[in-house]
């Protein structure tokens, strides 16, 4: 399958594609963030694990240029990342349109950055197609399920034309059976989305299964406890899960998030 890019190339050479350089967010006099540190390299999928309201949506809302840090500074391709608009983001709730349908939700985030509407339709219908979901074009996202609602979102974010796509628990609000055949779907399109990824996750399972880097914050106010590679082999399927070493990074993380002895 040959590797499509949704996206402009960038990067330079080495050039972190994205980075968190002494990053801390302080709200309403809590700290939340203090010191974050972390780099994400060129065409790199990244997970950020970590508690209950250690701050991970609020790195990655950092990164997506939504709000600025207390202190320290946000990074794209070596330079200081001034608002949004630059990356794509997908929150939390997939904020599908009710009265538009698959192709049209698919659309929209084209037709909102100036693509005319006509062209906008013609690329979400291709990618629908490369996507396996051109049945469901023209099908209002109320009709679909929690998992097909979570892939159209997610095809709206990866057809924005940025080389970054952050993604706030794109599955968390599913179930764990339509959640495992998200993570199996992401996995099969990986290759074609042609992006660095930075993911945020409660699930150490998922960081370990989808990610090359799997960053662990800690308890509020959160630092970096763990930067660990995840070298297992790629294309990956669901049975590498079952493996020893996949077992043992495991351990590793739950040992930063403090549930492991």
């Amino acid at each position: 399958m040959n590797r499509v890019s949704f996206q402009q190339s960038g990067g330079v050479g080495s050039r972190s594609k994205l980075a968190a350089r002494g990053v801390g967010v302080t709200k309403g006099g809590v700290r939340i963030l203090d010191g974050i540190d972390f780099a994400v390299e060129p065409s790199t999928f990244v997970a950020l694990v970590g508690p209950s309201g250690a701050g991970k949506s609020t790195l990655l809302s950092l990164l997506a240029g939504l709000e600025p840090p207390t202190e320290g500074t946000i990074e794209k391709d070596g330079s200081p990342l001034s608002g949004p608009g630059t990356v794509a983001y997908m929150p939390q709730n997939d904020l599908l349109l009710p009265w538009r349908t698959v192709a049209g939700n698919v659309a929209l985030g084209l037709e909102a950055t100036g693509t005319s509407k006509r062209e906008a339709r013609s690329r979400a219908n291709k990618a629908l197609s490369r996507f396996g979901l051109e049945e469901f074009a023209d099908v209002p996202p109320w009709k679909l399920s929690g998992g097909m609602r979570s892939r159209v979102a997610l095809l709206r974010t990866a057809l924005l034309d940025r080389d970054v796509l952050l993604l706030d628990e794109p599955f968390g609000a599913l179930d764990a059976l339509t959640r495992r055949h998200l993570q199996g779907w992401l996995l099969d399109v990986r290759e074609e989305l042609a992006a660095t990824i930075v993911l945020v996750t409660h699930d150490v399972d998922e960081a370990l299964l989808l990610a090359d880097r799997a960053v662990v914050l800690g308890q509020r106010p959160a630092r970096v406890a763990l930067d660990l590679p995840v070298k297992l082999e790629r294309p990956r399927t669901m049975e590498i899960e079952t493996t020893k070493e996949f077992s043992r990074l495991k351990r590793q993380l739950l040992q930063a998030l403090g549930v492991a002895g």
